[in-house]
């Protein structure tokens, strides 16, 4: 006897029924045949593993590994390998919950705890989005200042109206949502690929620096750069989102379609978290060979890096193409956050808002202390903003991640698609890790 998929998964095993999914309008709008070639299989799985990176090089990103390269050269490259390991694999897990049970995140999360558990949950992956939004927030406002000359001010206020690119997106339908987080993740790779031929780093140095060291713990200074390294890299709201968005694909309900579907949504989403990575590496080894080897370790701020460039490197292309770059990982990172925000509300509350009010009242959580900040502190504040709000998402992760990791091991929620023994006491290892490494950053300030 086959054994249960999310057809026939018992009743019981869940405290209440699936619902209505997340992101209705766009649930199983894009079909895939079993009987398709692996080729067009594989096709129709491309693209949700690219909205997921976005937010693996997204401008908090930029703030963390421009801090790191440049005040420990390639030290910290350990940091962002381990991070993005972590990542591959949490995601390939958020893909599972959701083909296996039918569920994203957050309404698995709703449908499997208490209320005041589940409402908790929720409080704490809504501060995780705004977290994540103030660092779009002022990604995107450094990004207009640098290529425009707008105040940071009014690039904040700017980003406000970036609700109707998601909307005209969505209305034209999700394949065309997917072009264009590829086509600007592109464009964002291409910048790094010129910056990195004209910074010419010591690869010798770059293949040391992904060694591990024990300075990372036991340097307060380090350690909290490379927390924030890991709260850019694995972000609490990619969780969700892949979750959700992995099941606008339609496929046939069975067992074996749905192990084709995580085998491709898998595919799909490692290929792209590996640029991702790659991206990651590139910023941080940009700001070594640049800025920590001419001795300017101090740079934090994306407004600093990018004046400092045309000069180091002796050429324009440099700073312009950083500013091109730091734009569209702004733009693409807002559209995945909105999504991600339609999804953890829906799931957890089962409320659905008209999509422009939801990423209104997103992005004016977002905009209150972004805009604060810009206009009483300047760059200066901004940059340790960013960097703070990936050390709030840090603390935030394990919230996410120990939900995900118990419910993919439980056969009576998961049937056929339960996680290997062997993956699920990875993954418990990498919640408990990132766990004592929040636990041991908070006693460092504690008793520092």
């Amino acid at each position: 006897m086959a054994e249960p998929g999310i057809s026939d998964t018992p009743q019981t095993a869940w405290r209440r029924e699936r619902g209505v999914p997340s992101l209705s309008e766009t649930h199983a709008s894009i079909p895939v045949k079993s009987s398709s070639s692996f080729w067009r299989r594989a096709l129709a799985f491309l693209g949700p593993g690219y909205l997921v990176a976005v937010g693996y090089m997204d401008p908090g990103n930029w703030a963390t590994s421009l801090a790191g390269g440049s005040r420990f050269g390639y030290t910290l490259l350990v940091a962002i390998l381990l991070s993005s390991s972590m990542a591959i694999l949490l995601q390939a897990l958020a893909a599972r919950l959701a083909i296996a049970s039918g569920r994203d995140l957050a309404r698995a999360c709703r449908d499997a705890y208490p209320k005041p558990v589940s409402i908790a949950l929720w409080v704490i992956a809504e501060i995780a989005i705004v977290a994540t939004d103030i660092a779009e927030v002022i990604g995107t406002a450094i990004g207009l200042q640098l290529i425009f000359g707008l105040p940071l001010a009014v690039g904040v206020l700017i980003t406000a109206v970036d609700v109707f690119i998601v909307l005209l997106l969505q209305r034209l339908g999700f394949r065309w949502v997917e072009i264009f987080v590829i086509t600007l993740t592109a464009v964002i790779g291409l910048s790094f690929a010129v910056q990195l031929a004209l910074a010419r780093p010591d690869w010798s140095e770059v293949a040391a620096g992904f060694m591990p060291t024990m300075d990372v713990v036991t340097d307060p200074a380090m350690l909290y750069i490379a927390i924030g390294i890991i709260g850019a890299t694995v972000m609490p709201h990619n969780l969700y989102l892949h979750s959700g968005i992995v099941q606008t694909r339609s496929i046939e309900d069975s067992d074996k379609s749905r192990k084709m579907a995580l085998t491709f949504a898998t595919i799909d989403s490692t290929l792209a978290l590996f640029f991702a990575f790659l991206v990651n590496a590139s910023i941080l080894i940009l700001a070594a060979a640049t800025f920590h080897r001419s001795g300017h370790q101090e740079v934090a701020e994306l407004g600093d890096a990018h004046a400092l460039l045309s000069p180091l490197l002796g050429s324009s292309v440099a700073p312009t193409l950083f500013g091109v770059a730091l734009l569209c990982s702004g733009l693409n990172s807002t559209l995945t956050a909105t999504l991600a925000g339609q999804i953890v509300m829906e799931g957890f509350l089962d409320m659905k808002l008209k999509p422009w009010v939801r990423r209104l009242l997103t992005r004016g959580l977002a905009i209150i202390p972004a805009g604060f900040v810009a206009i009483w502190y300047g760059e200066r504040g901004t940059g340790e903003l960013l960097i703070l709000s990936q050390v709030v998402l840090s603390l935030q992760l394990p919230f996410a991640v120990f939900p995900l990791v118990l419910m993919t091991a439980d056969r009576t929620k998961m049937g056929a698609l339960v996680s290997p023994r062997w993956l699920s006491a990875i993954a418990l290892l990498i919640a408990v890790v990132i766990t004592a490494l929040n636990v041991k950053l908070v006693a460092d300030f504690v008793t520092g």
